[in-house]
């Protein structure tokens, strides 16, 4: 299979995947299935990954799933009045967060590739009664937004199940107005995984076999002409915990890890938080 077809295919995965998980639903106190690891009770997951439980309260219920890896708001310092825009917003958390802080006279976009995604993301805003968001279905690598139109860009573990990460970044820095800001969380590698965890289907839809190293990263994040590129937060992916036999185990993605070797995962994986801006 020549690699732009292998790539299609894992497209449609990630999509696929990704709808089962908007039609299955599930929120903030459900247990659900967590894309990217961590605790299976995406309550419990997102308090790890930096959100607060008057945040999660906050925004409707069914819009946090449990699919990210940080919470870039925390860390964005968003103003009123500012266009924010999320990369893979899924059901819409980071959105709902953002749309809080920016207050009517601002404005929120969610772009995401999954058609289920985009309807439950919308369905949420509308239960919500949020004015100041709007989603749309698209891929990061083509964002449907004009040149120069949005403040801040947003991005909570989703980069990393792009194919072409330099685009993204690029695409990001198109949409940017002079002196805007990019703020993202997600995985990237110690060290190179294993072939068979490269090649597993449901290691890339599970946010792992498509991660690169944090070098890498950060680099096409500068190749895209962004400045300022800091790296504010590292830490494993894949916290410790005690079973009852004493034992130390990661958290895993699934019931089973998707039959991934839990040490390899642990040791290979960090999770980041990187902000960057456009030049004036």
């Amino acid at each position: 299979m020549n690699r732009k077809k292998q790539e299609e295919e894992l497209k449609r995965s990630v999509r696929n995947e990704y709808g089962k998980i908007a039609r299955g639903g599930g929120s903030c106190c459900d247990l659900s299935a967590s894309c990217c690891g961590l605790p299976q009770d995406p309550c419990q997951q997102a308090q790890w990954v930096g959100y607060r439980k008057e945040d999660l309260q906050m925004a409707p219920a069914g819009s946090y799933l449990g699919l990210g890896c940080g919470n870039p708001l925390a860390l964005a310092s968003l103003r009123e009045g500012e266009t924010v825009l999320d990369l893979g917003s899924g059901a819409g958390i980071d959105c709902f967060l953002a749309a809080s802080r920016v207050g009517e006279g601002g404005k929120v976009i969610g772009v995401d590739m999954t058609p289920e995604m985009v309807e439950r993301a919308r369905e949420n805003a509308r239960r919500g009664r949020y004015r100041n968001v709007e989603f749309r279905l698209g891929e990061m690598e083509n964002l449907p937004l004009a040149d120069r139109s949005v403040d801040v860009v947003i991005s909570n573990c989703a980069i990393n199940l792009s194919f072409d990460k330099g685009r993204v970044f690029r695409e990001a820095y198109r949409v940017l107005r002079p002196g805007g800001r990019l703020m993202v969380s997600d995985l990237v590698l110690l060290r190179d995984l294993p072939p068979e965890m490269k090649e597993s289907v449901e290691a890339y839809v599970g946010c792992i076999a498509g991660a690169i190293s944090k070098e890498e990263y950060l680099e096409a994040i500068r190749a895209a002409g962004f400045q300022e590129v800091e790296l504010l937060e590292e830490r494993s992916f894949f916290p410790e915990r005690e079973t009852g036999e004493g034992e130390v185990v990661p958290f895993l993605p699934g019931k089973e890890g998707c039959g991934l070797d839990p040490g390899i995962l642990a040791r290979s994986m960090l999770s980041v938080s990187i902000q960057a801006r456009r030049p004036e």
